[in-house]
């Protein structure tokens, strides 16, 4: 009985989704660089969405192991680019002009959507008429096996989970807008020349300039990618943190939210006085108990993220994230003192965030990069 319960909320669901969609065109943007197998479990699962999209736009950023070839077996839309732009704005802002449809939906080439993710979308926006953008969040499921990458992406996938509804930055592996507002403010900054915080920045102008974002926590991708320590580190380091922090300083946009929270700023003062205690503690030994304090108060502060380490992968993987965790929180502390130092030293000179709209006419995709 449960079972035929179950399957008629899904089917009226399903019902919804589909006869919301032919209200709502939405294209599919994906920016791709030597792709490989997993850009093809992409396309493989963006055949199987259900409805499907209006068009899928890939846009090959000077790609030099045929995964252009691959899209277009899959009946994708391809733009070619003869040279790499060094970075995903780019190629989105071609795709998003040649795009057709009223929604822009982005999606990384390394992630795979679930059969009912554009549905979602196409609802969102149809419940939402006042709504610009949305952002999803990668699924509990990642697709490598490995522990760094069960971990990172299963931390992003908490830290979404646990954010505010009403979000303040955008996410290109999983995020939609409409498609006259994004261009009206000009796209992705293009002047992020490698995967970095290009996504971010895009959210910040929405929100200055009144635009709503939503986190909608029932859209999800599986992740696709494989973190080792030295990807992580500079992923997470330089082409995060620090742009992150010079945004934040810029802006003046300290919101409490997704990784910048109260909390998690507290976590960060705590660690770096937990080596200090330590360090300390080889010529005054009464500072171990001090550091025996704090480890206890950031195992309480953050319980309930080790409680769901626990709850999907077991005790054991929860004990080995809490030292990469507090990893996290050494070189988040340090990303952010030279964030600043920086911001200081150069007068915060970054160009404020402002951007003249995407026209045709000021792009030629045979440049490295688009406008003119």
């Amino acid at each position: 009985m449960n079972k035929i319960f179950r399957n008629n909320e899904k089917q009226k669901v399903s019902d919804t989704l589909r006869s919301s969609l032919p209200e709502i065109t939405i294209s599919i943007v994906v920016p791709v660089y030597n792709g490989g197998e997993a850009f093809r479990r992409c396309l493989i699962s963006l055949a199987a969405l259900q409805p499907p999209p209006m068009e899928i736009i890939v846009v090959a950023d000077g790609d030099s192991d045929g995964s252009w070839q691959v899209a277009k077996q899959f009946g994708a839309q391809v733009i070619r680019l003869p040279i790499t732009s060094g970075g995903p704005a780019y190629p989105r802002n071609i795709g998003a002009l040649q795009a057709k449809g009223d929604y822009l939906f982005f999606v990384d080439a390394d992630v795979c959507v679930h059969p009912d993710t554009l549905g979602r979308v196409a609802e969102t926006f149809h419940n939402n008429p006042d709504l610009t953008a949305l952002i999803g969040s990668y699924d509990d499921t990642p697709g490598e096996p490995n522990f760094l990458s069960q971990y990172k992406n299963l931390f992003h996938h908490y830290v979404h989970q646990k954010a505010q509804r009403e979000a303040s930055t955008f996410w290109g592996a999983c995020g939609a807008i409409r498609r006259d507002i994004f261009l009206e403010i000009g796209g992705f900054d293009e002047t992020y020349r490698r995967p970095s915080i290009e996504d971010i920045e895009l959210g910040y102008r929405l929100k200055k300039t009144g635009h709503q974002i939503q986190l909608c926590k029932d859209i999800h991708v599986k992740h696709l990618k494989r973190w080792d320590i030295c990807s992580m580190l500079k992923a997470d380091f330089f082409y995060r943190a620090i742009p992150w922090t010079e945004l934040i300083l810029r802006d003046r946009r300290f919101t409490n939210d997704l990784n910048i929270r109260h909390s998690e700023r507290l976590c960060v003062v705590l660690t770096y006085g937990l080596v200090g205690a330590l360090l300390g503690a080889i010529w005054w030994g009464p500072l171990l108990a001090v550091a025996a304090l704090i480890m206890v108060s950031l195992v309480i502060i953050n319980a309930p993220l080790y409680r769901f380490f626990q709850k999907k992968r077991g005790f054991r993987f929860s004990l080995q994230s809490i030292p990469w965790h507090w990893l996290y929180y050494l070189y988040s502390g340090l990303a952010f003192a030279i964030g600043l130092a920086r911001h200081v030293l150069y007068g915060g000179n970054r160009k404020e965030s402002t951007m003249p709209a995407l026209v045709p006419e000021s792009f030629d995709i045979n440049r490295t990069s688009g406008r003119q």
